[in-house]
Formats: C-alpha cells, sequence, structure tokens
C-alpha cells in the first residue's frame, strides 16, 4: 500500500524514480561488497584455522617439554631459570584496508645482542627439556602474533559483514518495494486523473457544441 501522505505528482513521481534508479545501483554494489567480504572472510577462516592448529601443537608441545623439565629440576631452580630473559619483544601495528574496513597489521621485533641466543640461562644447571620448551615456545611466537592479527581481521570483517547484509535486507525487502508501490501508485492517481481531465473536457466540448448549434 502506498503512503498515505505521499504527493501524487508528476514532480513526485520523478523524484521516486530517481530514488529507485540510485537505491538499485547501491544495492548491486552493496551486494558486490558482501560477496567480495564473504570471500575474504572465508579466506581469512582457513588461514585461522590452519595457524590455530600450528599454535596448538607448538604450545602442547612447549607445555610437555616444560612439565617434563619441571619433574627433573627443582621450582627454585627453573624459576631462576626463566627470570631474566635475555630478549625483548617490541610489536608495530600498521592498518590495511580491506573493502573499507581498516584490519590490524602486527610487526613484531626481537631485540637482543644475539638474536639467536633465545636462552636466558646457562646450560650447566638446567634440563634439555627446558632447552625444548623454550625453543618450541620461541618456534610458536611468530604464529601466535600472527593468530591474533588474523582473528581480529575476522571479528572487523564479520561485523562489517553484518551491516552490510541489514543495508542490503532493508534496500531489497522495504524501501526499493516501497518505492515501487508508491510510483505505481502515483503513476495510477496520474492516469485516473488524465482520464478525468479528458472526460471533462470532452463534456465541455459537448456543452460548447450545443449552445453553438443552438445560436445558429
Amino acid at each position: 500500500m502506498a503512503s498515505k501522505t505521499i504527493s501524487p505528482t508528476r514532480m513526485e513521481l520523478t523524484r521516486l524514480k530517481t530514488r529507485l534508479k540510485t537505491a538499485r545501483r547501491g544495492h548491486k554494489l552493496l551486494k558486490d561488497k558482501r560477496d567480495e567480504l564473504m570471500r575474504q572472510f572465508l579466506e581469512i577462516v582457513r588461514r585461522n584455522r590452519d595457524l590455530r592448529a600450528r599454535v596448538d601443537d607448538g604450545l602442547s608441545g612447549a607445555n610437555r617439554a616444560l612439565s617434563v623439565a619441571s619433574a627433573i629440576m627443582s621450582s627454585d631452580m627453573l624459576e631462576q631459570a626463566l627470570l631474566y630473559p635475555r630478549q625483548r619483544v617490541e610489536l608495530d601495528m600498521t592498518f590495511r584496508n580491506i573493502m573499507s574496513v581498516n584490519v590490524p597489521v602486527y610487526e613484531f621485533k626481537t631485540q637482543a645482542a644475539d638474536p639467536s641466543d633465545i636462552y636466558p640461562y646457562g646450560f650447566a644447571q638446567t634440563s634439555g627439556e627446558l632447552d625444548d620448551a623454550i625453543a618450541a615456545m620461541s618456534g610458536v611466537f611468530s604464529d601466535m602474533f600472527e593468530l591474533a592479527q588474523v582473528e581480529k581481521t575476522m571479528q572487523l570483517l564479520a561485523d562489517e559483514i553484518e551491516k552490510t547484509r541489514r543495508r542490503v535486507n532493508a534496500l531489497e525487502y522495504v524501501m526499493i518495494p516501497d518505492m515501487e508501490k508508491n510510483i505505481k501508485y502515483i503513476s495510477m492517481k496520474l492516469e485516473e486523473n488524465d482520464r478525468s481531465t479528458k472526460v471533462r473536457l470532452m463534456k465541455v466540448k459537448d456543452m460548447v457544441l450545443e449552445q453553438a448549434h443552438g445560436y445558429i
């Protein structure tokens, strides 16, 4: 049903047709954006799955080695060995744009006198299992940062997909159908007015002819 407050004029009809054309173009662009966001999202989901499996495997290996080291070494010795790390990590964050969504890009740098030296202790008083735990944790470190980046990207893309989906649905099921109904309503009213005007003109013409005939 057309809006009761709409004015059935040719100017309003032209305005509505222009808005409908714009709405249809916007609807197509939003659908294209939604589809591309979904494609990007699914790619990142696959990347997230691979990263999570690698991180879980790495952390599981590190935890197993650390558990064995804890059983071999005393808690005081283990705490003392890990008390002062030799490396320092700096994290930089920039952004990249994915379909108007700014997603984070994490980059970490390790600062140390010897970047290859990951063990903050001497080897005389520690076990080889502790070395294995530190090596496993160091190996999974970069994957953990990338996993955090990927999961934040997934969250931001999911929010944007939901917003775009709502806009597409609003255009497709509410705004465009309403404008089409209003255009149809105004067109019918204008046609009805044209017919009424033609009937009145024909009656006036007949009256004029009748009066003219009567005067002859």
